[in-house]
């Protein structure tokens, strides 16, 4: 017979390991593990009479893998009769491989209980975590639509908080629509069913506003709700959200992170749509205002016209026009009297330069008997030289002219 590989690389089709092979070359790598400490939430616990050995499941508390442990009683006796499928437990086990049934499960050497101050401590970290990274800071949270289209709704399957929310939001405004995802709100699977509900809803667009409700319940019943991995899904969705886990005493990580915080599912309904009776009274009331106002403007604008009408230029209209008239009649018959002024002053001085010119004219020197006597070429003779005998002269006198000749 062939020899068999040594490794799992070496192995092929022609060369395959049998099954008990494998099964022993994992029990060897799994007994090479150290002991070490495993935190997990006990969901099966099965005691055997007469039998020192006890089987417990233990689960992951927030994704849905478990693994199976052994343990001796004397160490769950050491845990108190409090032990009991629920129970968040830490527990210091040893690896093991059953070659025979190819599973692994853990033994168990010690087992103590998750201690709420403990699970306190690791939120009070997480939480100082998420303050720094601003995560809490009112800058980032979305205010809630006045009216939301379609309201997402996180709760559980037929819970009290989907009826406080659905019904007290429907009494408030009977119009309400609701896009319902109902999920897991306690144990393993609820953050990963939280999630997925949150980002399915997040996607739709009508859905304005996204409340997730949960009703009361245990410090380790609400923490999924303080899971660092839904808190940032909160942070990242576009839609607001509004917490609405507990009562008003419960306060998960989940509520620091939320846009809103209500402190009860039935207070959540009165966040997310407002009251049908308390808009139709502020309508009313808005209503009654306007009209009064109104009406005081009209009373008003009533009271300045009777004033207006009132005074005696209104009571008589025709005595703005005949003051008016006045003042025209005034005004034109000025506008004459400075025509006239004027024309007369003009008319003066134009006949005092006419005499002037008059005066200054040769034609008054004519008038005195004087003549102008010109050559033929039009020229005035001045002096006796510039005739000779048997020149033709014009002689201009006062009242005309005549031609001569000069005969000496």
């Amino acid at each position: 017979m062939a020899s068999l590989p040594e490794r799992a690389l070496d192995t092929s089709a022609e060369q395959p390991w049998p099954v008990r092979v494998l099964s022993m070359k994992i029990e060897e790598y799994v007994a090479k593990m150290s002991p070490l400490w495993v935190e997990g939430q006990i969901v099966q616990l099965t005691r055997r009479p007469g039998s020192p050995t006890c089987y417990v499941t233990l689960r992951d508390p927030e994704v849905d893998m478990s693994l199976s442990a052994t343990v001796h009683t004397n160490t769950l006796a050491a845990m108190g009769p409090n032990i009991a499928e629920g129970t968040r437990v830490v527990v210091h086990a040893k690896p093991t491989f059953w070659t025979k049934r190819g599973t692994l499960h853990l033994d168990v050497r010690t087992m103590r209980h998750v201690g709420v101050g403990e699970l306190l401590a690791r939120l009070e970290h997480l939480k100082q975590l998420l303050r720094s990274e601003g995560l809490f800071d009112a800058s980032r949270k979305k205010p809630l639509p006045f009216l939301p289209r379609r309201v997402g709704l996180i709760c559980g399957r037929s819970s009290a908080a989907e009826k406080d929310v659905v019904e007290n939001a429907l009494r408030r405004w009977p119009a309400t629509r609701f896009e319902i995802r109902t999920v897991a709100v306690q144990g393993v699977g609820t953050v990963e069913q939280v999630s997925a509900a949150l980002a399915e809803l997040d996607a739709e667009p009508e859905v304005d506003v996204i409340v997730i409700a949960r009703g009361g319940g245990s410090f380790e019943d609400l923490l999924p709700f303080s899971n660092e991995a839904l808190l940032r899904a909160v942070a990242g969705a576009r839609t607001p959200v509004v917490s609405a886990i507990g009562h008003d005493v419960d306060t998960p990580l989940l509520d620091y992170v939320a846009d809103v915080r209500a402190s009860t599912p039935t207070d959540a309904a009165a966040l997310i749509v407002p009251s049908l009776a308390e808009q139709t009274a502020l309508l009313a009331a808005l209503r009654g205002r306007s009209g009064h106002l109104l009406r005081s403007r009209v009373a008003g604008e009533r009271r300045q016209l009777r004033a207006l009408t009132s005074r005696p230029i209104m009571a008589q209209p025709r005595t703005m026009v005949t003051t008016r008239r006045t003042s025209i009649v005034d005004l034109h018959e000025r506008a004459r009297r400075a025509a006239s002024r004027r024309l007369e002053r003009e008319r003066t001085a134009i006949t005092h330069q006419r005499t002037h010119l008059r005066a200054l004219s040769p034609l008054q020197t004519l008038q005195r008997g004087y003549a102008v006597v010109r050559l033929a070429d039009g020229s005035v003779v001045t002096a006796e030289d510039q005739v000779n005998k048997g020149d033709a002269l014009t002689v201009t006198v006062a009242e005309g002219r005549f031609r001569a000749t000069r005969t000496d």
